[in-house]
């Protein structure tokens, strides 16, 4: 199977029919501006925001615009590298498990409306299924895949090997496939907003 290929446009909107009927917000852009300028509508000055480590960010432009000040947010994640203290690094870390916005990605969708998320040490993942009350995907339209078990592949078989190679690249020891998160819906119940914006470019692996 190829995992790599953007779906058409039909395929997006029947995945982004699946996640509504699932609770989730979905959001279709052309392009990677246009996903930039979403986060910005949806993420209002004031707001403590954290993010995981996400080549999709990076790609749409966004972690420039974190980094440049220029948003008017509460940059947990650059507070947290700030502090040299270890003891206060850690109490940082985990004050921002609770930040008022969550931006990521995710590494497949099912069409059925299922989320992917693979990580090696887990410490996205409290954001994504708990703790943020506000929650942004940016996802290319290459990560769609036909079923459920089209989309676990997808992460197992195709991204875990380009990750690994990733870091291993940049003088790692490499990757571990050790958690993965699965999004089944989004309980109305717990008030949270859950947006998947869609890309029409291929963005992240």
């Amino acid at each position: 199977m190829t995992y790599d290929t953007l779906a058409v446009a039909d395929t997006v909107e029947k995945t982004a029919t699946a996640l509504k009927e699932r609770n989730f917000l979905p959001i279709i852009v052309a392009t990677k501006a246009e996903a930039l300028a979403k986060i910005k509508e949806l993420t209002p000055a004031g707001a403590s925001v954290m993010n995981g480590s996400s080549r999709t960010l990076e790609e749409i432009g966004f972690i420039d615009y974190l980094k440049s000040g220029q948003h008017g947010w509460n940059n947990l994640h650059a507070a947290v590298f700030a502090e040299k203290d270890p003891a206060k690094q850690a109490a940082l870390r985990k004050q921002s498990v609770i930040s008022d916005f969550y931006l990521g990605s995710v590494h497949a969708v099912a069409q059925t409306g299922e989320l992917f998320i693979a990580s090696a040490s887990g410490s996205q993942l409290p954001h994504l299924a708990y703790t943020s009350p506000n929650i942004i995907l940016v996802v290319g339209g290459q990560k769609i895949a036909p079923t459920f078990e089209d989309a676990f592949a997808r992460v197992r078989d195709y991204v875990y090997p380009l990750e690994d190679a990733r870091m291993k690249s940049a003088g790692a020891a490499g990757s571990v496939f050790a958690k993965v998160l699965i999004l089944e819906r989004e309980p109305t119940f717990m008030g949270r907003k859950v947006h998947i914006i869609f890309v029409n470019e291929k963005l992240g692996f």
